[in-house]
């Protein structure tokens, strides 16, 4: 699936795991867990617990996301 058919929502980090996951608390009070997009891990973005982000969810599977874009 393309990052264009994602469904954008925003969000805020709430918990980092281990091997790359992160909960993210959307604006609907929705707990997802998401990745970091090819881009990110590419160019070395960090993201941290407290960022804004932008979080592209599957209409297949919503309860995964891919982290697109960090709010500055």
């Amino acid at each position: 699936m393309a990052k264009d058919d994602l469904a954008q929502l925003e969000g805020k980090i709430t918990d980092v795991s281990a091997g790359g996951l992160y909960r993210v608390m959307l604006e609907n009070n929705v707990e997802i867990v998401a990745r970091l997009c090819g881009k990110m891990r590419r160019f070395n973005i960090r993201v941290v617990v407290g960022d804004k982000v932008t979080v592209g969810v599957s209409p297949y599977d919503p309860t995964n996301g891919l982290i697109l874009y960090r709010h500055k």
